[in-house]
């Protein structure tokens, strides 16, 4: 199975348009070493030639043109087989108009999400007018196969995040997959966004060969303290990296193969190549996305 990268960073990108934090000012003048991110979406496979989206960034097209392997073998054809979504959030979801010249989708989402996208951003009323959408409802704890030799498990990802859209439902709201390669049996967990890593949710973890998750920020008053926002990472649904019971902590002694922090906001220093914490995050084992990473698990 290979996971790739599209774009790692949180909503905004890295640099994002109307901030100038120090990582923003670093990026841009190239006085630190780091490297522009687009917005987080992954894609995965079992064969390199049939792929499914996870997450449909607002940069898909840049990231589909990026990658030879997505790109059309003959007319407008696509190897893109389905998308399937962690949660509504527009960083997530945006991305669905900008496929809308295709022959169809197939998307898979909770019954939560897709009452987000009607009734709420109506993205997906809009998305209908262009092209077939065919949905599939996902179920956290049910195992789907998709055809391709891949499969897939969601699991609920708890979140007191207030909601913008919506019916405000709380199951499944948010959650992640764990991807399964049918023939070697070999899975990855994609967990984009994760307010807390409760019990369940860290036993959705065990015996997976590779970990992309939740990488938005360092501290979890990062934002505040930048006055760039009011609220902590935790109120806007995504663990922090660093403190006792941070992810770093409580991830890091974790025997998975690949650990990697994805969804990373263009506030957190650990985009700085040359920045303590980046130094931290990689002595304790995990590693931090850049768009084109690719693992092969």
């Amino acid at each position: 199975m290979w996971v790739r990268v599209l774009g790692s960073a949180a909503g905004g990108g890295f640099p994002q348009w109307n901030c100038g934090c120090p990582t923003c000012r670093a990026v841009r003048d190239g006085s630190r070493p780091c490297r522009p991110r687009t917005q987080s979406s992954i894609a995965v496979s079992v064969d390199y030639q049939r792929w499914v989206l996870l997450n449909a960034s607002p940069d898909i097209r840049v990231q589909i043109e990026s990658f030879p392997a997505l790109h059309p073998h003959h007319g407008r054809t696509t190897p893109l087989q389905a998308a399937l979504l962690t949660d509504a959030e527009l960083d997530h979801t945006l991305g669905l108009l900008l496929l809308r010249e295709g022959r169809g989708l197939e998307l898979h989402t909770t019954a939560a999400v897709r009452e987000t996208l009607y009734t709420g951003t109506a993205l997906l009323r809009t998305l209908e007018s262009y092209c077939p959408v065919t949905w599939r409802e996902v179920v956290p704890g049910a195992d789907v196969s998709l055809g391709t030799g891949l499969s897939y498990r969601a699991f609920d990802v708890p979140t007191n995040k207030r909601t913008r859209f919506g019916p405000g439902r709380v199951q499944g709201r948010v959650v992640g997959y764990r991807l399964t390669d049918e023939h070697s049996g070999r899975t990855a967990v994609y967990l984009p966004g994760v307010q807390e890593l409760t019990p369940a949710v860290r036993a959705q973890l065990d015996g997976c060969a590779c970990l992309l998750v939740d990488g938005t920020c360092w501290a979890d008053d990062e934002l505040v303290r930048l006055g760039l926002a009011e609220k902590s990472a935790r109120e806007m649904g995504h663990l922090p990296i660093d403190g006792p019971d941070g992810s770093l902590q409580q991830l890091s002694p974790l025997q998975i193969e690949r650990k990697i922090y994805i969804h990373i906001n263009n506030t957190n220093p650990i985009l700085l190549e040359d920045a303590p914490e980046r130094r931290i995050v990689e002595e304790r084992g995990m590693e931090v996305a850049t768009d084109g990473l690719e693992v092969r698990v």
